[in-house]
């Protein structure tokens, strides 16, 4: 946070969170590590801070398997009767439609506080913090919490482990900058476990989500010379092998780690039906590939290298979306 601008916005966020009383902290429906960690780091910041905090996140979709060593258990599903009397904290959301479907978390709330790493950020809040170099949200709330004088004590420490490991990809993606393995250091040494939560994020897997993750590779298929590998999952998989929308959090990531795939996406039916009909997330193993851009065009939006969006489309035509706008991609990098 080297900017006028962006220490600007870490004071706007300061003064809001001392000038209130009363917050709602959320984040993006389908939350990931990221979120999930920010979420309760900042819902524990505020409670150190004597504030009335309340974690809430929207829809019925359990969370995924491998966050329940995170004592999340005060997080609520439905909006508190007083919301309307309380400030929304926003982490780690890009813009408002990823808070759910229910747009009145933002029209209730009296003031909403935005604090995310996604470079394409709407800046949806009446105060935006915005660090799109940060390695995660994480990072960006460390900075936020050092600001506010909040003690790292290792029950902050943990989520906020938890944030920055699952971003970068257990330190291993691009945006594993210095900063941000100097901030692994300073979690550990406050007190976070990197083994329980190695064990919790990558070692507990559940069985349904094998069966999954085994459909999902059946069908992969390549295009482009090898350079794009597309694969599905239907709404009947889920419920063939007993797996709730979750277990499909890190699917991906085996589909983008084929030889000489550029870019990896995944078109899943949410298993509970409804709207939208199809859920697409895409990855990109070249920074050249924006797979943001790619996304902002069906109206999502994520990061450089981590994306997605949702459509009704059937699964052949996303497909050939795909095809065409990463060939259009590559042709331009």
């Amino acid at each position: 946070m080297t900017t006028p601008q962006t220490r600007a916005d870490l004071e706007a966020v300061v003064a809001a969170i001392r000038g209130h009383e009363r917050f709602l902290v959320t984040t993006h429906e389908n939350p990931d590590g990221d979120a999930l960690g920010s979420l309760l780091a900042m819902h524990l910041a505020l409670r150190q801070l004597g504030k009335d905090s309340v974690m809430y996140l929207l829809g019925p979709a359990p969370l995924p398997g491998e966050y329940r060593f995170l004592p999340l258990e005060d997080l609520r599903r439905e909006l508190p009767e007083d919301a309307s009397e309380r400030v929304l904290v926003a982490v780690d959301c890009a813009n408002a439609d990823r808070l759910g479907a229910d747009p009145s978390v933002l029209l209730r709330a009296p003031f909403t506080i935005d604090l995310d790493h996604h470079h394409d950020n709407s800046r949806f809040g009446d105060v935006n913090l915005v660090v799109p170099d940060a390695s995660s949200t994480g990072e960006v709330l460390r900075d936020v919490l050092a600001a506010l004088g909040v003690e790292l004590t290792p029950e902050i420490a943990e989520p906020l482990y938890a944030a920055l490991v699952t971003d970068t990809g257990r330190f291993q993606y691009a945006n594993t900058t210095p900063k941000a393995l100097r901030l692994a250091a300073e979690l550990v040494e406050a007190g976070a476990d990197v083994h329980r939560v190695f064990q919790g994020v990558y070692e507990t897997v559940q069985f349904a989500k094998l069966k999954l993750l085994a459909r999902a590779l059946d069908r992969a298929q390549v295009y482009e010379g090898g350079r794009l590998v597309v694969s599905y999952l239907l709404r009947d998989d889920f419920a063939e092998v007993s797996a709730a929308e979750p277990y499909s959090e890190g699917i991906i990531d085996y589909l983008r780690a084929v030889e000489g795939a550029d870019m990896a996406a995944l078109i899943r039916e949410p298993p509970r039906g409804g709207t939208p009909a199809r859920r697409v997330s895409l990855r990109s193993s070249l920074d050249e590939i924006d797979v943001s851009a790619i996304a902002r065009k069906s109206g999502g939006g994520g990061h450089r290298q981590a994306a997605g969006f949702s459509s009704d489309l059937p699964i052949e035509e996303i497909a050939e979306f795909l095809r065409r706008e990463f060939a259009d991609a590559a042709a331009r990098a």
